[in-house]
């Protein structure tokens, strides 16, 4: 399989949040601020690709009828080795994150990547679209991160970008507002595909 197609797949084609509409709970629960969506979007990437990697290199020793316990285990190895690096070396953001650390274990982007893609396929290439797949979802939650937070706070990352008169939307920080301004992006996303669709030439 073509290397840059395979890594692009995750970033545009079949982007995690905004294509698959996949882990949807880290998505909305930390996206308050731009930071914790490059945390848990770095965090997720790392475990994407070495998840993918171990998987495909004991797909032809695992039993199909035990791959789901031994997806679980190899995931949680590597989700257990982010969660202590990050409370060894960022106490503050594991304290920010909380339990959505742990619940990488169970999100739905690894499983289907594990499932559909590293388990049939070679270690290379399941490397590549665990760190595509990564990417593309670190991209989106950030993206979606820094859009809440300059409507919440009037900063990106911390920093001041708006004019101190400006008034902070405050649903913007909040569940609901999560809820709305990922249904712009995909709305925006959608649109945008279709548009290209149509613009390609036959």
């Amino acid at each position: 399989m073509n290397a840059k197609k395979i890594l692009l797949n995750g970033i545009l084609h079949e982007n995690p949040t905004f294509r698959l509409v996949l882990g949807m709970c880290p998505t909305l629960a930390i996206t308050y601020q731009a930071a914790n969506g490059v945390a848990m979007g770095l965090a997720t990437t790392f475990v994407l690709v070495f998840s993918n990697l171990v998987i495909s290199l004991l797909r032809r020793w695992i039993p199909d009828q035990i791959r789901i316990p031994a997806f679980v285990i190899v995931i949680a190895t590597f989700v257990t080795v982010v969660e202590m690096v990050m409370h060894a070396f960022l106490p503050d953001l594991y304290d920010t994150l909380g339990v959505f650390i742990s619940l990488i274990v169970v999100n739905c982007i690894i499983f289907a990547r594990a499932e559909s893609f590293a388990f049939k396929n070679r270690p290379f290439a399941s490397v590549l679209d665990g760190l595509g797949m990564g990417l593309g979802f670190t991209l989106a939650i950030t993206l979606l991160s820094c859009l809440r937070e300059l409507l919440g706070a009037g900063t990106v990352f911390g920093a001041h970008v708006l004019p101190e008169g400006f008034q902070p939307m405050a649903i913007a920080v909040q569940p609901a507002g999560g809820f709305i301004l990922l249904g712009l992006l995909l709305a925006a996303v959608t649109a945008l595909s279709n548009r290209s669709r149509k613009e390609a030439p036959r």
